[in-house]
């Protein structure tokens, strides 16, 4: 097979919950188990982090991922999903997998995953947790895909389990309320592993306690203890409002002083959050037998990207007009997203936007701006797509003013062409797979 061979018969013949929603997702981890112990059980060769959440998984994964490789360790990194290229899931010291092991290991395995008949994420996961075991790596970072409980990564018994934060998102699956969802994901909590949770919710907050005490696992709630302070710099400019290096500070750290400065490229204040869910993790590594020094963190911190390959967080795409990319795939997101817009002055706001068709959209579209906004609504290039006629219909019963493009190429094109140049903003939002075919553009062009 070739490496082309292989990512067809990858996203064509396995179940692929991205591309085909509910039909793929398996509400069991007999398959993974399983199919670890036909690999000779790979998940029990290296140390591992494990990271849960709604939001901010991804963020706290390549942060943490690159403090690592900072601090000199060979890194495993494991995410989900790609946005371009589909060995973005599988890095080790942010270097993506080669494709001929991919191959490989496909032909090697896969008459047994047809027989056991894998999704997409099972077959990905016993990929990226074989190749950190015959790579030796020293630790892998480890997302989760969904949930936490019955996620294939979750045969692992990490060092550490973080769980970010709680919000709606996939409810289909994990439950209509938060204090359900917030069970799903603290499934990942295991016997006398250190557990940190980033924020605090009275609904999850007994959730988490209780399992962790079952457990009897040490939990700690990152912001009790934690508090990032963002350090304003004076007169900015408003490209560096767009794009700033977040510049902060630390109250209660082990790791820094009040008054020290760190600084990353990740921006938006609920990089804050994530920052604070960070520094807990950091705490407690050393307790785990890692040695981190607070220039490995300051490095690790601002070297995120570059790191590990990090895509699709407010990353700029083009100037003039400036334009943007944005994941905002779910209310919260959304919220965040909307907060980090209110700090950029722009004449008027273009937004390419699409989404797949498990979503609350309805009430994603209520939450978006309507002033001095105009809408390019489109659609991501996967199979479970909302219809770009569908969203068009339900913005128009909103009030929102905006056209049609079923290709997000051409919805870029539009945009841009309309916005002026000097003083409007354009962004391309929603699902993360809009995002995906945004950066692909960007990276062929």
């Amino acid at each position: 097979m070739t490496y082309q061979q292989t990512l067809e018969y990858l996203f064509n013949s396995l179940p692929m919950y991205h591309r085909i929603g509910q039909a793929a997702y398996k509400a069991d981890i007999t398959n993974t188990v399983q199919l670890m112990a036909h690999l000779g059980n790979p998940e029990k060769k290296f140390r591992s982090i494990h990271v849960a959440g709604t939001n901010g998984k991804g963020s706290v994964s390549h942060m943490l991922a690159s403090v690592l490789m900072q601090a000199g360790y060979k890194v495993g990194l494991y995410t989900s999903p790609h946005l371009v290229d589909f060995r973005e899931r599988i890095r080790i010291n942010g270097q993506m997998i080669p494709q001929e092991l991919v191959t490989h290991f496909v032909e090697q395995h896969r008459d047994y995953m047809q027989t056991l008949q894998l999704s997409f994420f099972e077959m990905t996961v016993g990929l990226a947790f074989d190749y950190f075991a015959s790579e030796q790596v020293d630790v892998a970072v480890v997302e989760v895909g969904m949930g936490g409980r019955l996620d294939s990564t979750n045969v692992i018994t990490p060092d550490l389990c973080i769980i970010t934060n709680i919000g709606f998102d996939h409810t289909q699956f994990l439950g209509d309320t938060l204090s359900k969802i917030a069970a799903e994901k603290a499934g990942i909590i295991k016997q006398r592993v250190p557990v940190v949770i980033g924020e605090t919710h009275p609904e999850t907050k007994p959730v988490f306690e209780q399992r962790a005490a079952e457990m009897q696992a040490p939990i700690y709630f990152a912001d009790d203890h934690y508090r990032i302070i963002p350090i304003d710099e004076p007169s900015p400019s408003s490209d560096t409002l767009a794009f700033p290096n977040l510049k902060f500070s630390i109250l209660n750290s082990q790791f820094s002083t009040f008054n020290s400065q760190f600084t990353c490229p990740l921006t938006g204040s609920y990089q804050l959050k994530n920052l604070a869910t960070l520094f807990q993790a950091l705490e407690l590594l050393p307790t785990v037998g890692y040695n981190i020094a607070e220039q490995h963190v300051r490095d690790g911190i601002a070297r995120v990207v570059e790191d590990t390959g990090l895509h699709g967080r407010w990353e700029k795409m083009d100037e003039k007009p400036l334009t943007i990319c944005e994941t905002a795939h779910n209310a919260d997101g959304v919220a965040a997203m909307l907060h980090k817009l209110s700090e950029i002055p722009y004449s008027h706001l273009h937004i390419i936007y699409g989404c797949v068709n498990d979503k609350d959209f309805r009430s994603i579209l209520r939450m978006l701006p309507h002033e001095r906004t105009t809408y390019y609504y489109s659609q991501p290039s996967v199979p479970r797509a909302l219809p770009v006629g569908q969203l068009a219909a339900a913005a128009t019963e909103l009030g929102m003013r905006g056209e049609s493009f079923p290709q997000v190429a051409d919805a870029i094109t539009a945009a841009r062409s309309q916005a002026d140049p000097l003083h409007d903003l354009v962004l391309v939002t929603g699902s993360i797979f809009l995002v995906a075919d945004a950066v692909k553009l960007k990276i062929e062009s």
